[in-house]
């Protein structure tokens, strides 16, 4: 069935029924109302939305219905936990063409469920819309936290930590492209160029990231951001906001396995990948001291605003600001 044929008003229903009983923390009222009634926890609200357009963010011929789900809420999740929050809610706005099936917006819903159920939060609302041609689905959540970490805190002679490897989004969707179709990501095997074993796990970065939730080093955390657009690039955000610049290691940037392994089968840098590569969503932040836990030093914090690689040969040379950036 189209949705066309199935009604905004039955679809608000479905949708409202299958959510029902996730109704978790302080959503006093959920969906029915011209807005979400959610207490106020102590502490600070947080808001973070983001937008994912078909074409853009997107290619359905890549993804299926329920990863495409399952990342719209982890996105969103992996902003709130980049300021040192705990999400609450989230509130999803979807303009899809009457053309779309109600089988793919099932399974989409199936993504969203267990996304939201595997961060512990609700669905509080949103928005459904018609849209002439393509898919553009928001998301946004709401946390909360005691003290927000934002990106302006870093300061001179804090050290700089990642929270894991860097590239395998990128890597993944390269080998993604190589494939040519949708994956399903439970399979034993399948038929590819690259070596399935290899690939799984980056291709399931890109396309089922999980969000990077803060440890015990929260507390030593300064300045936070989480890496959805590349190293280079998002590293420079922070330390613009700082108004700091930064040396980081070659030799210290995260690489896994894996992706060594199929940037060398792609004939592409993996360091390349690890700078500029967006999509890992892992927590770059600055802290004062050595920081023990699943965490990586990188760098450090510098005066200036320059931002540089220290390369194999000890020498420093400014690092170029490559990653993702719409309108460019």
């Amino acid at each position: 069935m189209k949705l066309s044929a199935l009604g905004e008003l039955s679809l608000l229903d479905e949708i409202r029924g299958r959510f029902k009983d996730l109704r978790r923390g302080r959503l006093l009222e959920g969906i029915g109302d011209d807005s979400a009634v959610i207490g106020l926890p102590k502490g600070k609200l947080l808001a973070s939305s983001d937008l994912m357009a078909e074409g853009v963010h997107f290619d359905l011929k890549l993804i299926t219905p329920y990863q495409l789900g399952f990342k719209l809420v982890s996105v969103n999740v992996s902003d709130i936990y980049a300021m040192g929050g705990k999400p609450l809610q989230v509130l999803l706005a979807l303009a899809l063409p009457p053309r779309t099936d109600t089988v793919f917006l099932d399974r989409f819903m199936d993504g969203v469920r267990d996304s939201i159920d595997l961060y512990g939060i609700s669905l509080a609302g949103g928005d459904l819309s018609a849209s002439p041609d393509t898919m553009t689905l928001t998301a946004t959540v709401l946390g909360q936290a005691v003290k927000p970490v934002l990106r302006s805190g870093a300061r001179v002679g804090d050290l700089l930590y990642v929270t894991g490897p860097l590239g395998d989004s990128a890597s993944g969707l390269e080998a993604l492209k190589r494939i040519g179709r949708k994956v399903k990501l439970d399979a034993k095997n399948i038929r590819s160029p690259l070596p399935w074993k290899t690939i799984q796990p980056l291709v399931a970065r890109h396309l089922q990231p999980v969000a990077r939730k803060p440890g015990a080093w929260l507390k030593h955390a300064r300045a936070m951001i989480d890496i959805s657009d590349g190293l280079a690039i998002d590293l420079r955000r922070l330390c613009v906001e700082s108004g700091v610049g930064a040396d980081i290691d070659i030799k210290s940037i995260p690489i896994s396995a894996q992706m060594r392994e199929a940037a060398s089968l792609m004939a592409l840098d993996p360091l390349e990948l690890a700078l500029s590569g967006g999509e890992d969503y892992e927590l770059l932040f600055a802290a004062r001291g050595k920081i023990r836990g699943r965490v990586v030093k990188i760098g450090e914090v510098v005066k200036g605003k320059e931002i540089r690689l220290r390369a194999l040969d000890g020498k420093l040379r400014s690092l170029k600001q490559k990653g993702y950036r719409h309108f460019s």
